[in-house]
């Protein structure tokens, strides 16, 4: 009986470690998935994808400046059409979108 457990273990261990050091290979990682605004956590920031969208009475402190590309919180490269965000979980959020816990990139180091 003891031969039998040591016989499954060593099956349950060839089997499964092919499978797992493919995936860690060769990155196989799904993305992240897309912030929408119907998202309760969208709401709760007050996201929008689109920054000229934004309810200027709901939110005083938005200005047209203010995009998810240029806030400190963004991790998308320059130019990108989107990328993750820090704020959401790493949710993919627009570049031309906003949310009320925008902060301004610092300056670049001259």
């Amino acid at each position: 009986m003891n031969s039998r457990r040591h016989f499954l273990s060593k099956l349950i261990v060839s089997t499964a470690a092919p499978a797992i050091l493919c995936r860690s290979a060769f990155g196989q990682t799904p993305p992240p998935a897309k912030l929408e605004e119907s998202d309760p956590m969208a709401a709760a920031l007050g996201y929008k994808s689109d920054t000229t969208q934004v309810d200027a009475q709901k939110y005083p402190q938005h200005t047209a400046e203010q995009k998810c590309s240029s806030c400190a919180l963004f991790q998308g490269k320059a130019g990108d059409a989107s990328g993750p965000c820090g704020a959401v979980g790493g949710k993919v959020v627009a570049s031309n979108g906003w949310c009320m816990v925008y902060a301004k990139k610092p300056e670049a180091a001259k």
